[in-house]
C-alpha cells in the first residue's frame, strides 16, 4: 500500500495522485506540486488515503507545500491574463488565415509557457502564428489540438435532458461508449437521439449500462425460441427493467400467431439466438458515417 492525495488542476479536470510527503492535506486545500510542466497549483479533492500500488503510476511526484495566499493570487492572475490572451490570439489566427477554432488559453503557474487549445478539421501549419504569439507575450507558446469531446467540455452547453453537459460539470474522464450500450437500453438508434453536443455517443449511455447487462445476461435474446405456459413461441420484445418477455406464440392449427407477455420465471429457453457483434460493428460504422 502507498499513501496518496488526489489533486485536480481544473474545476472539472482529471484527478491526479501525488505523494503527500508526510503532510496531512484536507479536501479543498490549495497546494503546489511538481508536474511534467513544472510547478503547478492544484486543489486537493481526495485527502490522504492508502491505495494499492497497482492502482497508481509509479514513481509518484510529490506535493511540495501548501499554497500561500500569494500563490493563490498568482494563480488567479494567470487565469485572468490567459482569458485576456484569447482575443489577441484570435486576431492573429485571422491575420494568418488559419482554419482553426480557438477554445481556451492557459498559463503554467510560473508563466514559463502559454498554452492555447483549439480544434480543427485537419492538420494546421501554425508556425507563423507561434512566432507572432511569442513576440506578443514574450513567453514559450504551445498550441494544442483537442478533439470534439474536449471541445464540448471546454465550451459547455445543455444536453438533450435540459441539464448542463456532464463533461463540463462533473465528468473528469471520458469513458468509452459503444453502440451496444444504446442497444442494451432499447434506445432508438437514430443518431440525433443518441449523440451529444459533441456529435459523439452520449456519455450517459454508460451510466446504467452495467445494470442492463446484468439483467440481459438472464433474459433470452430477440429471436430465441422459448416455451411458455401457453405454448411455444419466438421472443419478439423485452421489458428489461421489469424482466418481462414478449413472445409471439405459435398456433399451428390456426396458422396464426399472437403476442403475449410473460415474466422471465415463466419461460424456458428452447433455442437461443445470440446477439451479433458483427451487426454491432456494422451499425457503429453506419452511425459514424452519419455523425461525421
Amino acid at each position: 500500500m502507498i499513501e496518496v492525495v488526489g489533486i485536480r488542476f481544473k474545476q472539472v479536470g482529471k484527478i491526479y495522485f501525488f505523494s503527500p510527503k508526510e503532510q496531512r492535506l484536507k479536501k479543498g486545500t490549495p497546494v503546489i506540486v511538481e508536474t511534467a510542466r513544472g510547478l503547478e497549483l492544484g486543489y486537493v479533492v481526495i485527502s490522504n488515503r492508502e491505495v494499492d500500488q497497482a492502482d497508481v503510476v509509479l514513481p509518484l511526484r510529490t506535493v511540495i507545500r501548501k499554497a500561500t495566499p500569494k500563490d493563490v493570487a498568482q494563480y488567479e492572475k494567470n487565469k485572468h491574463d490567459a482569458k485576456a490572451a484569447i482575443p489577441v490570439c484570435q486576431r492573429l489566427i485571422t491575420k494568418n488565415a488559419l482554419e482553426m477554432n480557438l477554445l481556451e488559453a492557459e498559463y503554467t503557474f510560473e508563466r514559463e509557457r502559454l498554452i492555447f487549445f483549439f480544434t480543427a478539421e485537419g492538420r494546421v501549419d501554425f508556425r507563423e502564428l507561434v512566432k507572432d504569439l511569442a513576440s506578443q507575450f514574450r513567453t514559450r507558446i504551445e498550441l494544442r489540438q483537442v478533439g470534439v469531446r474536449d471541445e464540448a467540455k471546454i465550451v459547455g452547453g445543455l444536453g438533450p435532458c435540459g441539464y448542463e453537459l456532464c463533461c463540463s460539470t462533473f465528468l473528469s474522464d471520458f469513458a468509452t461508449v459503444t453502440i451496444r450500450m444504446a442497444k442494451n437500453q432499447n434506445f432508438s438508434l437514430n443518431p440525433t437521439k443518441i449523440s451529444g453536443a459533441c456529435g459523439r455517443l452520449l456519455c450517459c449511455l454508460k451510466y446504467e449500462n452495467e445494470v442492463y447487462e446484468e439483467i440481459l445476461a438472464k433474459l433470452p435474446d430477440i429471436g430465441s425460441i422459448v416455451n411458455t405456459p401457453n405454448g411455444e413461441g419466438r421472443v419478439v420484445g423485452l421489458n428489461i427493467l421489469n424482466e418481462f418477455v414478449q413472445v409471439e406464440l405459435f398456433e399451428r392449427k390456426a396458422g396464426l400467431a399472437r403476442v403475449e407477455t410473460f415474466s422471465f420465471e415463466e419461460i424456458t429457453i428452447v433455442k437461443s439466438v445470440k446477439r451479433s457483434k458483427k451487426e454491432d460493428r456494422e451499425l457503429a460504422r453506419e452511425l459514424k458515417s452519419v455523425l461525421d
